[in-house]
């Protein structure tokens, strides 16, 4: 008889499911639930760092510095990486085997492993192909946001809300801090062998940190890509307009500061996107203008704030049992029962294999590779018979959910905030707070 220990459960093979049984034999495999590699790890404390931190590193390159910091990145992300293992191995079973959840697991050990592997870096050569290896690694987990997402949707109904959005969480920061020291490093490795400074472009970086990010210059950006776009709101395929709602932006309109620019961009993207969706939501059939979204730019003393205000008549199908607008964040079905609807979870699956990154760049890319999709150049497709299918039509409105829960995760990654406030019958007003001087560590949970 072949019996399996998980957790302080024993399993049976000969009484067990077929499903079950591959799953145990996967599970015992890989040591699922118990790894001598992994539990050296996963003991280890990860070293979070600030914003400062890793400017003040990262000026006057030298060749002795790259090679420190291809190989705190490689010592590091195994430790980060272990500690996310540990959660996973740590859920209810029924939770590990739902669709997405496994598949996750397996990108993060085959990663923990080619990591916890890998040799020291010694020379420029090798930290080229570091890199390179690295950079492989980010594309592959380019799915882990939607596949999770995904998972835990479908395992809401196991988990109460307060343990999935506590997992979520520690899952997606870490996520975001794995992908700031990869990413931070190949731009430096970038910057050292160009022998050129980023320091001659408009705004001035270190790595992926702009150390004088013009506010300004990110919401014009921001707003300009999302009022391009094609003529379509999500969800919604019998509302036609001519134009978006235009966006005025007041206050402090030469702030600046060091910080991600796609950390920032992103937040500002989702909030406008929400903003002009919801405007046009409520006013396309009123014969008259579409009201403005004003954005306020505030620079205090130790932070950035933005207040982003609308006409969209409020956040009235916020869809939870609380009616509380911050459950827009959450994860949980129990909080947001838009979790468990169908077009979600179908375009969930569609990202599952497409990959999420969670940047403003890959929504732009996406608009721009379904640009024919306008309303203004339908009924001449049509004509052609070369209009697309209604099918690919939803999976292009189709809308994730990750916008609004991402874009709160990123706020408070450096201990920043995100708050909605809803004037139902009137409109939203959200506001963002970041830091202002970069010496808050990242918000990782070990």
């Amino acid at each position: 008889m072949t019996t399996f220990m998980v957790g302080r459960r024993v399993f049976n093979l000969t009484t067990t499911t077929p499903f079950l049984q591959s799953s145990l034999r996967y599970s015992s495999t890989f040591n699922f639930y118990q790894n001598r590699q992994l539990e050296q790890y996963a003991n280890r404390e990860a070293k979070p760092l600030t914003l400062r931190q890793l400017v003040f590193f990262g000026r006057h390159l030298t060749e002795e510095k790259i090679l420190k910091s291809a190989n705190y990145v490689r010592s590091e992300l195994p430790v980060r990486i272990a500690h996310r293992l540990r959660d996973l191995q740590a859920l209810p079973y029924v939770v590990v085997t739902q669709e997405g959840v496994e598949k996750v697991y397996k990108l993060y050990w085959t990663a923990f492993e080619k990591f916890r592997t890998y040799p020291p870096i010694t020379s420029i050569e090798e930290n080229t192909k570091f890199c390179k290896f690295v950079g492989s690694l980010l594309d592959d987990h380019a799915v882990v946001i939607p596949n999770l997402s995904l998972g835990l949707s479908l395992s809401s109904p196991f988990l109460s809300p307060d343990k999935l959005d506590s997992f979520m969480r520690r899952m997606l920061v870490s996520r975001i801090s794995r992908r700031v020291l990869a990413e931070h490093h190949i731009a430096l490795s970038k910057t050292y062998l160009a022998k050129d400074s980023p320091a001659h472009e408009a705004e001035p970086r270190v790595g992926i940190i702009y150390t004088a990010l013009d506010v300004k210059r990110c919401i014009d950006r921001c707003s300009t890509i999302l009022r391009d776009r094609p003529l379509w709101v999500h969800g919604n395929e019998d509302v036609r307009i001519d134009a978006w709602p235009e966006v005025e932006v007041e206050g402090h309109l030469d702030t600046k500061f060091a910080y991600i620019r796609d950390h920032l961009e992103y937040i500002v993207f989702e909030l406008l996107k929400n903003a002009m969706s919801a405007t046009v939501l409520k006013h396309h059939d009123s014969g008259s203008s579409l009201p403005p979204i004003r954005v306020t730019i505030v620079a205090g003393e130790d932070d950035i704030s933005l207040r982003i205000s609308d006409q969209g008549g409020g956040l009235t199908s916020v869809n939870a049992p609380t009616n509380d607008p911050m459950d827009l964040f959450s994860f949980s079905h129990i909080r947001n029962a838009s979790r468990l609807e169908d077009s979600r979870l179908g375009a969930l699956r569609t990202a599952s294999e497409e990959g999420l990154r969670a940047t403003v760049d890959e929504q732009l890319s996406r608009w721009q590779k379904h640009s024919y999709y306008q309303p203004k150049n339908r009924d001449k497709l049509e004509e052609h018979g070369t209009a697309p299918s209604q099918e690919i039509m939803n999976i292009v409105r189709s809308r994730i959910g990750i916008g609004l829960p991402m874009s709160n995760i990123y706020a408070t990654y450096f201990g920043g905030s995100l708050e909605l406030v809803s004037l139902d019958g009137w409109g939203t007003d959200v506001f963002l707070r970041l830091p202002k001087l970069g010496t808050n560590l990242e918000g990782i949970e070990v």
